[in-house]
């Protein structure tokens, strides 16, 4: 594959204009990727793996209103609203690899592949170029969290990165279909993740929803286990209960063990959860109590919308929106718990 290196080219004026990105050997200096690399509302750049940060020029004569995804469906930029002759900038880190979705997927398209969205898309510049001192936030966990490749489908780790400033990627490395146990024993899953987590990297760990035949001891055992290698790479844990199966009861609560993820066995999935994170000393992010309060408040029929009920009649999985929602309650926690700062909100 011939590469390019990174800095900034000549911008075009507008997405229409197609020209080749030119290789870095015919530069005494490095090749720069932007608006040369666009067609239509879509940007690549031949870039080999790694940590890049975006920034981007939004606005047109129009008023005009412009989301950016990348990669396997990830947001990396919230709907942004521009009024007519106005230009706003916004910038955003993007973690570049091989699969690019899911660990145990399809490779995916080399290099970095954004798609320019939204209601009134107006892209007036980009520059991508190599981060250099990004901080990654790694996920560990299922179905639920992980970057789901097509819709009506969307993991909640799917919409975090619009929730964060520049300098702050994620790298999703969840599984469809994985549990404690799977996770630990395929190498495609933590023997990858583990030896990338550099000091100061936060680990998200959120595995339960296909645990539901390990017992208590071993459930225990392997959340253990994945804490003690993130330390032991100098990485920050941070253990997360899953999110509520959309369960009601009669009364409209969700309390039972099929909302609450208490398996076949008797295991409490959120409770051994908090109980190793006291133990170990470790922050946890209770989504099991948020996402149930909120299920709760929404009700029955509010709360389709959050999850696939109406499309695939699914009480497990979440939508965009719900997904969205759910990335939005993570990233408050994170900055509440002072592991992340501040960031964007979606508005800007």
């Amino acid at each position: 594959m011939r590469r390019f290196t990174v800095a900034a080219l000549t911008a075009a004026t507008t997405l229409g204009t197609v020209l080749t990105a030119v290789p870095a050997e015919a530069h005494r200096g490095p090749a720069p990727l932007g608006m040369k690399n666009c067609a239509a509302n879509v940007c690549h750049f031949d870039v080999p793996a790694g940590t890049y940060d975006v920034t981007v020029r939004l606005g047109g004569d129009g008023a005009a209103s412009t989301a950016i995804t990348g990669e396997t469906r990830r947001t990396l930029l919230a709907e942004t609203a521009t009024e007519a002759g106005e230009r706003v900038s916004r910038s955003f880190t993007v973690d570049v690899r091989t699969p690019e979705g899911e660990p145990t997927g399809p490779d995916g398209t080399p290099g970095l592949d954004l798609v320019i969205g939204g209601s009134a898309p107006a892209l007036a510049d980009i520059r991508v170029t190599p981060a250099k001192r990004a901080r990654q936030i790694f996920l560990v966990g299922d179905s639920t969290v992980c970057d789901q490749p097509g819709d009506p489908y969307s993991g909640w780790g799917q919409q975090l990165p619009q929730y964060l400033r520049k300098g702050v990627s994620v790298a999703n490395y969840a599984d469809s279909g994985e549990s404690t146990v799977s996770y630990l024993a395929d190498s495609r899953l933590w023997a990858t993740v583990q030896p990338q987590i550099r000091r100061g990297d936060l680990v998200l760990i959120q595995l339960a929803h296909n645990d539901k035949q390990t017992d208590g001891a071993t459930y225990r055992a392997n959340l253990e286990t994945l804490v003690a290698g993130v330390r032991e790479k100098g990485g920050k844990p941070v253990l997360v209960t899953p999110i509520v199966r959309r369960w009601f009861n009669a009364d409209g609560t969700l309390n039972n063990g099929t909302a609450l993820l208490v398996n076949g066995l008797g295991v409490d999935h959120p409770a051994v959860t908090r109980e190793v994170a006291a133990a170990a000393g470790v922050p946890v992010i209770d989504l099991t109590a948020k996402t149930k309060t909120l299920v709760e408040s929404l009700g029955t029929e509010g709360s389709k919308a959050l999850y696939l009920y109406n499309e695939k009649r699914d009480n497990t999985h979440t939508s965009v929106h719900g997904a969205t929602v759910y990335a939005d309650l993570v990233r408050d926690e994170l900055v509440a718990r002072g592991l992340v700062p501040e960031g964007r909100t979606r508005e800007g």
